[in-house]
């Protein structure tokens, strides 16, 4: 077992004062690690050394930046497989999907940012003013556990890019992908403070975080719970606060979609990470009249996934994250239940043959009301409500009958009409006729999902302040 007992201020490697942690791999429920985290003011010493960076940092050429983040690439790709393995004891993904989901996709998101650091350097025009971009400060990330390079990446890339200085606190229950992370930004030999890392949890290091008077940007992904708590920290100095939150996403499939291929994606959307995707398509939404089909459809491939040992390159699913949250799933499978949902695949009992871990069988409920608790709360777990719609403008009705609007889905046999139905869907994110995952186009959310955009142009955006200035 690993003990960490320092954290990565000022471009250093400096002890942490607060207590040790525990980190567990779910799939063994044994102790793989063991990590020392900040206090109060370990957070004060990482945010002063980033306010003592940012001057020199903002003032770099957009050609200085970009060499750094595209040395950072490169040492991340020489650790592929380390970082792999890293996220898959620490989380639970079978490392045959963590190498491309957790992290070859971020490293080539990370990429595309070599290129965008110029664009700060962009000046244009109106009338008689100039338009120019600046870096907006010292910026705060707290990332998650479920998907925790990519999220790192998401905030970081664009904050480097920008001609900002950080500090990031990843979650607590998945630190040591943040470690690997940090040594790389050592060895690339980026300026010291512009990077700074601290761990531990929300109330120890969170909230002094997000409340600091010289942090001018807090980046948040979470649940909506905890985003409520961070921008009510943040607001006392006006800070810019972008937010990725929660989700409950609707998949709406029309009558003369292909069936096998749609409801095939729909499934496997929900149950790859166990569930544990925020914008995860967790409602599937199909007609009336073929919602039988549809429900023999959907159990059939939950059925055919492999759930087991993350290491095996069969397993399609492994643990959920912790044992905290295998018995939020389960509540939320018990409640299903109990609200009359029927339960047509899954359920409570652990798969066979794994008693060790935190697993969850895929689970499918038919006959499910957009009322109920499953079809309105994000449960994240592997968990899909099948909902049927009589017409068309109904399904749209009920995809939007949500206070999320994170992601959403259509498919149709025809693409201008799976298009149509999704510029109605009141959701940061479409897909359509199985789109996937495009690290160029921004991400975020509608209504309760949060605020501000992730990953293209727009992400680079969060992290600038613009300024014009007057000529005669």
């Amino acid at each position: 077992m690993k003990s960490y007992t320092e954290l990565y201020i000022d471009g250093g490697w400096t002890p942490a004062n607060g207590q040790d942690r525990a980190v567990i791999n779910p799939a063994t429920e044994a102790i793989i690690a063991s990590v020392r985290e900040a206090d109060a003011s370990d957070v004060d010493r990482a945010v002063s050394a980033a306010r003592r960076a940012f001057d020199s940092w903002a003032a770099t050429s957009a050609e200085q930046r970009s060499r750094y983040i595209a040395a950072i690439c490169d040492k991340l790709e020489q650790r592929q497989e380390q970082l792999a393995r890293t996220i898959t004891e620490e989380m639970g993904m079978p490392l045959h999907l963590s190498r491309g989901w957790q992290v070859a996709g971020p490293i080539s998101g990370m990429r595309a940012y070599i290129e965008r650091a110029y664009l700060m350097e962009q000046l244009s025009g109106d009338s008689h003013s100039v338009i120019s971009r600046e870096p907006i400060g010292v910026c705060a990330f707290i990332t998650p556990w479920n998907v925790p390079l990519h999220q790192l990446v998401g905030k970081v890339a664009p904050a480097l890019a920008a001609g900002c200085t950080m500090v990031l606190k990843p979650s607590e229950m998945t630190p040591l992908h943040a470690y690997l992370f940090a040594e790389v930004v050592d060895e690339v030999g980026l300026p010291a403070g512009v990077f700074n890392l601290v761990c531990g949890d929300g109330p120890a290091v969170g909230a002094p975080l997000c409340r600091h008077p010289q942090v001018d940007m807090v980046s948040f992904t979470g649940s909506t719970g905890a985003g409520v708590k961070i921008a009510q920290a943040a607001a006392p100095s006006i800070k810019r606060v972008c937010q990725e939150l929660g989700g409950k996403s609707p998949f709406i499939i029309t009558e003369d979609a292909d069936f096998s291929a749609a409801i095939e994606y729909g499934v496997r959307d929900v149950m790859v990470n166990s569930g544990q995707i925020c914008c995860s398509l967790t409602r599937m939404l199909v007609p009336q009249n073929r919602y039988q089909e549809a429900v023999e459809l959907a159990r059939q491939v939950a059925e055919g996934l492999q759930v087991g040992d993350p290491m095996d390159d069969n397993s399609f699913m492994g643990p959920l994250s912790s044992a905290a949250q295998r018995e939020r799933v389960r509540s939320y499978i018990s409640r299903g239940v109990e609200e009359g949902a029927t339960l047509v695949t899954g359920g409570m009992e652990p798969p066979v043959g794994l008693d060790q871990g935190y697993y969850v069988r895929p689970t499918i409920f038919a006959n499910v009301d957009n009322r109920m608790a499953i079809a309105r709360e994000e449960i994240f777990g592997p968990v899909l409500c099948l909902i049927p719609y009589r017409d068309i403008d109904e399904a749209i009705s009920i995809a939007n009958d949500t206070p999320y609007g994170l992601s959403a889905a259509v498919w149709a046999a025809d693409a201008e009409q799976a298009q149509q139905i999704g510029r109605k869907i009141r959701a940061g994110q479409v897909n359509v006729n199985g789109g996937g995952w495009n690290y160029t186009a921004p991400f975020g959310g509608y209504k309760q999902s949060g605020n501000g955009r992730e990953w293209g142009d727009e992400g680079l955006a969060e992290f600038v302040e613009i300024k014009s200035m007057q000529f005669p």
